[in-house]
């Protein structure tokens, strides 16, 4: 993990849904190379905040820098838009793969359409990928023909080609029966390890407990608790959170 630069900033973040606030006044940073969990019970916040890192969301207060463009700004213009979406990749809780296209036309739409790819260079690209997420013998597939943990790994391969900065994903195994979370857990650990900068949204605290360098535990829309993914996850503080890891099954914690 590399040191005091950070790929994502945020200070005092609000985000209502009409007369709902879902994110009230949250901070931090995370640092480029660095692994940070987000955790905390159903409707805190989670994954409003994933979403506002990449836009898919616009906050309605504070301050928000992610990969040094201003999202905060009223005038983001179309260019620094694309960039974003190039730089940040995400991973959802579905997989979002386009049904009708084989599993290497899902991972060479976007390299040829927004980075200007040639077909050459994008499908050797998602076949490298294909091959580190291991399916490359799947290529020619379609996505009805793999099973959930295959698709999420392919969903993960079709952000990697976008040769992404940061990548977020959203609970990216809670749609997934317990015996394929490994193979997706592993892709991802696989990811820490090359230091690609991640912000994980996860009920896995396991997971989080040994890749993510930290946590943040929301809490009704606030950062209650945040530090080393150890200590907070096995010596938390607060009440809230020793009651929220109380609740989670034992092979989740």
């Amino acid at each position: 993990m590399s040191s005091g630069e950070a790929g994502i900033v945020f200070d005092r973040v609000e985000k209502n849904f009409g007369p709902l606030q879902v994110l009230r006044g949250v901070s931090g940073q995370i640092q480029r190379g660095e692994v940070v969990a987000v955790i905390g019970p159903s409707g805190c916040g989670k994954s409003t905040l994933l979403r506002c890192f990449n836009r898919l969301e616009t906050i309605n207060g504070g301050r928000l820098i992610v990969n040094g463009i201003d999202l905060s700004h009223p005038k983001i213009s179309h260019s620094q838009l694309r960039k974003l979406r190039a730089d940040v990749g995400m991973v959802f809780q579905q997989f979002n793969l386009f049904p009708h296209m084989k599993v290497i036309d899902n991972l060479t739409l976007a390299p040829c359409k927004v980075l200007g790819m040639s077909e050459k260079e994008s499908g050797r690209l998602a076949r490298s990928l294909l091959d580190k997420v291991g399916l490359l013998e799947k290529a020619e597939s379609y996505p009805d023909q793999l099973s959930g943990g295959q698709k999420q790994r392919v969903a993960i391969a079709r952000s990697l080609c976008m040769k992404p900065k940061i990548m977020l994903f959203d609970e990216p195994t809670s749609a997934l029966d317990p015996e394929l979370v490994g193979e997706v857990l592993e892709v991802m650990r696989q990811l820490a390890n090359e230091g690609m900068t991640m912000v994980i949204v996860t009920h896995e605290m396991q997971f989080a407990r040994d890749v993510a360098h930290r946590v943040f535990f929301l809490n009704q829309g606030q950062i209650e608790e945040a530090g080393p993914a150890r200590q907070v996850l096995t010596q938390p503080q607060s009440d809230r959170l020793r009651t929220f890891l109380s609740r989670m099954s034992p092979a989740k914690v």
